[in-house]
């Protein structure tokens, strides 16, 4: 994938653009929030909204039914059938690997990587009562809260899925059906509802998914204009971020079905000379073994050199016992 933005002083030319995305009320906000700066560099922009096999099953957990491709694939038909030019995606739901004839062409500058306690009695775990009930959809959160909540002798609190979109979500909490819930606190922070949150975690407490918190934007292939439009909006620092974070998950065969967390900070400023961290960790969904936790740095300034960055911390897991669908080559 080209690193190369339009040579200086080349402005691209103003298209007519269709951004697919879910109907969501955060999907649209995301998608308005790209509608926007397009718009602000002369592009004309429409929305074509769209709901997605993943918005439909709603009684299942995600990982149980096909991962989160389920929430791109009407989208990526969308842009296959020439209905939409690209697609907003929050860059955690999208798959490790993008089917042949589609590219993940701009990601944007990242939002609050972090997780939010959402609780409107318990300021945190320690406050949970007795039996209480917390409500995740990742497998990532479940073992990393379960790991902190063995930590504090809390075997009677249990962790249940909890699917649907964020107001979905914060309504079956305010029903009852939860203590308290854990989401991405981008979300929360997107649609101003700051104010539920109860408590950010550190990453050293619950590390992030990899692309948390980040806006990928996808196209096909072959739409070297939509590229070229889509070139201002991409903030490198983060896409090198993000790039490390997601080779951890595809070397490991990283989907929703695995509990994995991958997170990259930058040491020193990115770009010529910086430093880029990253952390992982991996836990078996049934529990019985203790997480298996990574870390590495590296001068990071391309995608290749990211890239290279992840692989070497997913080596780092399975080597400390972490297991892959395919083994790691070399």
């Amino acid at each position: 994938m080209s690193q190369a933005a339009a040579p200086q002083g080349v402005v691209p030319p103003s298209l007519h653009l269709t951004i697919a995305t879910r109907e969501s009320r955060l999907a649209l906000w995301q998608a308005e929030h790209v509608k926007a700066l397009l718009e602000g560099l002369g592009h004309t922009v429409t929305l074509l909204g769209m709901t997605t096999r993943g918005d439909q099953i709603l009684d299942r957990a995600l990982s149980k039914v096909g991962g989160k491709g389920l929430f791109v694939k009407e989208l990526e038909t969308a842009l296959a059938e020439g209905r939409a030019d690209l697609a907003v995606h929050s860059l955690k739901d999208v798959p490790m690997a993008l089917p042949d004839g589609f590219d993940l062409a701009c990601v944007m500058e990242r939002e609050d990587p972090r997780d939010a306690w959402v609780s409107s009695h318990c300021a945190g775990l320690a406050d949970l009562p007795q039996g209480a009930v917390v409500g995740t959809s990742s497998l990532r959160r479940l073992v990393l809260l379960r790991e902190a909540l063995q930590a504090m002798g809390r075997s009677d609190v249990r962790i249940e899925p909890l699917r649907g979109n964020l107001d979905t979500r914060l309504r079956k909490l305010d029903e009852g059906q939860y203590q308290a819930i854990v989401l991405a606190a981008a979300g929360l922070k997107r649609l101003k509802l700051e104010a539920r949150i109860r408590q950010i975690f550190e990453p050293g407490a619950m590390l992030p998914a990899a692309g948390q918190g980040a806006l990928g934007i996808e196209i096909c292939s072959h739409r070297d204009d939509v590229r070229a439009a889509l070139a201002p909006l991409a903030h490198w620092p983060t896409w090198w971020s993000v790039a490390a974070e997601r080779a951890v998950s595809r070397a490991m065969g990283g989907s929703c079905s695995m509990p994995l967390a991958a997170f990259s900070t930058w040491q020193t400023g990115a770009g010529e000379g910086g430093t880029l961290c990253i952390d992982a960790a991996w836990g078996e969904e049934q529990g019985g073994a203790p997480l298996v936790r990574a870390h590495a740095s590296a001068v990071v300034t391309s995608l290749a050199q990211a890239d290279a960055l992840g692989l070497g911390v997913a080596r780092q897991l399975c080597q400390a016992g972490a297991r892959v669908a395919t083994p790691l080559a070399g």
